[in-house]
């Protein structure tokens, strides 16, 4: 069985902007139309930055693919779906824009798109094309740090298991009970 994950290695991470730029181009043709859910540009990652604390926090978000998504359950069409894969995606013959998805989601990882009236999320259209083609998606192809990974977390061969068995991680929001597949590596 194959349980596709994303890796954000959080200590590697050198704030470029590069993943967020690189799925702006790649997913929505570099558009500066703004994503008016999220009051940011067309990507399906987003940068918070916390300022609390004894010193700031930089957070990438986007798609946890959950284990069990509440995004899926909700739907009232059978729309957002996982596939075999383990990736959650969404069936555009089958959304209604109903936006429950978006309100079901724990990590706010979804925004409206208002030229397709549907929500959208990661993956794009073109990272799934380039998975399909055994390539990395555009965020983690375009890290020049190499804060990212994506892989079959069932391989124990596969990179982002062995980067995992080497680190510390969380998960976010883990008490939710959705089981992310996107793991933020803290440190070695």
């Amino acid at each position: 069985m194959t349980r596709l994950a994303f890796l954000w290695d959080q200590s590697r991470c050198i704030s470029c902007g590069a993943c967020i730029a690189a799925c702006n181009a790649a997913n929505y043709d570099s558009s500066t139309t703004p994503n008016v859910s999220w009051r940011w540009i067309r990507t399906n990652i987003r940068r918070i930055e916390l300022a609390e604390g004894q010193r700031p926090m930089l957070y990438l978000i986007q798609c946890q693919h959950c284990e069990n998504p509440p995004c899926v359950t909700v739907c009232p069409t059978g729309a957002s779906y996982k596939d075999s894969n383990g990736l959650v995606k969404i069936n555009y013959d089958l959304c209604i824009g109903c936006r429950y998805c978006m309100v079901a989601c724990p990590y706010d990882a979804r925004w409206f798109n208002e030229y397709i009236w549907a929500p959208v999320k990661c993956m794009g259209e073109e990272c799934q094309r380039r998975i399909s083609r055994g390539e990395a998606p555009v965020c983690v192809a375009s890290c020049p740090a190499g804060a990212r990974d994506f892989g079959d977390l069932d391989d124990p061969n596969s990179s982002i298991s062995r980067r995992l068995a080497e680190s510390r991680y969380i998960k976010l929001l883990e008490n939710m009970g959705t089981n992310p597949k996107y793991y933020v590596v803290v440190g070695p």
